[in-house]
């Protein structure tokens, strides 16, 4: 395909790795020919990279097996996810999963992207529900201000919450950073 033709969640295959096309722009300078700045996403290793190509430069398309996957748990030898549509279960080692598990809570449902028939990397949601396993006591009177108080949540996931929330509460969490959102 030409560089032109690249657009967000497409696979390519650069100096023989495999990318995920996040962001591209169209860019005609004042002076010489025109170009497209992508921002590419390393598919094995996840590493941000950003890469300038001739519009009309050919570029080596991939095509990615997009699922819908449910977590079902975790063991020693990675975690267990089941198709949604036809019920088979993939077992997705821990180095393809990176931080992931920390906001995976049994029977969330991800996104899972293969390439030929090996997971590669797990899109999960913008936002997650996850437990309050451990915090320090709310402060009496405590109103919603910048004072934040740190928290474990049930899947190990460190955070930082208002001073009302209490053990056992269910939280919203933003998957991109970790970040306290809301009460569930």
């Amino acid at each position: 395909m030409k560089a032109n033709d690249m657009r967000g969640g497409n696979g390519v295959k650069i100096d023989n790795k495999l990318y995920i096309v996040v962001k591209t722009e169209h860019t005609k300078p004042g002076k010489g020919p025109a170009y497209i700045q992508a921002k590419l996403k390393d598919a094995i290793s996840g590493a941000n990279i950003e890469r300038r190509f001739g519009s009309s430069e050919n570029v080596e398309s991939v095509t990615f097996d997009r699922r819908e996957m449910e977590y079902l748990y975790s063991d020693p030898s990675g975690a267990t996810f089941m198709d949604t549509e036809d019920y088979d279960q993939m077992i997705i080692p821990a180095d393809v999963l990176g931080d992931a598990l920390l906001y995976l809570v049994a029977n969330t449902t991800a996104t899972v992207v293969c390439y030929e028939g090996n997971p590669i990397i797990v899109e999960l949601p913008a936002a997650v529900e996850i437990e309050i396993s451990d915090t320090a006591p709310g402060i009496k009177g405590a109103t919603a201000t910048n004072q934040l108080k740190e928290a474990v949540c049930e899947t190990g996931l460190k955070t930082r919450v208002p001073p009302f929330i209490t053990n056992g509460e269910k939280i919203r969490v933003s998957t991109a950073d970790g970040s306290y959102l809301s009460r569930a």
